[in-house]
């Protein structure tokens, strides 16, 4: 077994090794008097790597999903959870996530690389080797899977049908428009799985929230894909947009917003919310109304805003909104 400075001076180039092995010897005796060792050109390196891979899966959007994580955990609560659900759910979200970013830059690198779009992503663009991200891609996988056995057998029990979902909604556009509808059922499972951390049971509840998170996940998946019309006819791949044409893909998404809200107006209706969770609902229409007016058949060029910013906004409020009239 190596030292921690023979480590260290593996990595270093032969002129170079006896100047820095005496500089981190150094720094390992006498913390106070140098410069901290996260400088080393390795822990820079191992930083890089670490933005590279947070990039790649967008780690920073799990937003759009963890809000609906916890509505469904604390919903099923009727309140504050317990901090052992709250942080195996968590960490289950981040994981499932990570595997299914992790998962689809792989399957679609081939894609990506066609696409001037999505040419710039790590994988295509030769930042990081496909080994490396499925490596990542199955850390994900285990960090779920090893949350669901923390949890409770119904969530170790269904744990596999996640999986499949998370590994293959990837390839379905390669052979049906619906691919939309099946990533909002494969992100339906957020909602659900904070559900059943806390009441390993199906109800009705539990199925209107999956149903309201499916289908806003859907509609702006269709929205997303309408600036790839083009390419996706010219590959063969299949999406709403490409197979039916812009205009009718954006009434459609309309439609399954209006079908989102009108499921949270049920659902609030079924559990006896209070104002507050109706506040939430009222403001996340319009929000999403607002989503529609930024977009057009003839101008995507607001297509960013309208689909990472307003939908980060319509799960932080109603996650807030429904977290109020619960508590207070």
């Amino acid at each position: 077994m190596i030292s921690c400075a023979e480590e260290f001076e593996y990595n270093i180039p032969k002129r170079g090794r006896q100047k820095n092995k005496v500089r981190i010897l150094h720094a390992m005796t006498n913390p106070s008097e140098t410069t901290p060792l996260s400088g080393h050109p390795l822990f820079r390196r191992m930083a890089a790597i670490l933005r590279k891979h947070r990039t790649n899966i967008m780690f920073e959007h799990t937003i759009f999903a963890l809000p609906f994580a916890y509505l469904g955990l604390f919903l099923a609560a009727g309140g504050w959870p317990g901090w052992w659900p709250f942080f195996w759910v968590t960490l289950a979200m981040v994981g499932a996530r990570t595997a299914a970013m992790s998962f689809n830059r792989v399957i679609d690198a081939r894609i990506d690389a066609a696409n001037q779009r999505t040419a710039y992503r790590p994988i295509p663009s030769g930042q990081l080797d496909q080994r490396s991200v499925l490596v990542v891609a199955c850390g994900g996988l285990g960090l779920m899977l090893l949350a669901a056995w923390q949890l409770n057998p119904l969530c170790v029990a269904l744990s596999p049908l996640a999986v499949v979902a998370l590994t293959g909604y990837s390839f379905t556009k390669r052979f049906t428009w619906a691919s939309h509808f099946i990533l909002g059922l494969t992100d339906a499972m957020a909602p659900a799985g904070g559900w059943l951390a806390v009441q390993p049971e199906f109800t009705a509840p539990m199925l209107l929230l999956s149903l309201a998170v499916g289908i806003w996940i859907a509609g702006f998946d269709i929205i997303y894909a309408c600036q790839d019309v083009d390419f996706d006819r010219q590959y063969g791949l299949y999406s709403i947009p490409a197979c039916f044409g812009v205009p009718t893909a954006l009434r459609i998404a309309q439609i399954c917003h209006l079908l989102m809200v009108g499921t949270l107006v049920v659902l609030g209706l079924t559990l006896q919310m209070g104002w507050l969770y109706g506040a939430g609902v009222v403001t996340a229409a319009g929000l999403l109304f607002y989503e529609h007016r930024l977009i057009a058949p003839h101008d995507m060029s607001k297509i960013d805003r309208a689909f990472f910013t307003v939908n980060s906004y319509v799960a932080g409020v109603l996650f807030l909104f429904t977290l109020a009239d619960l508590l207070l």
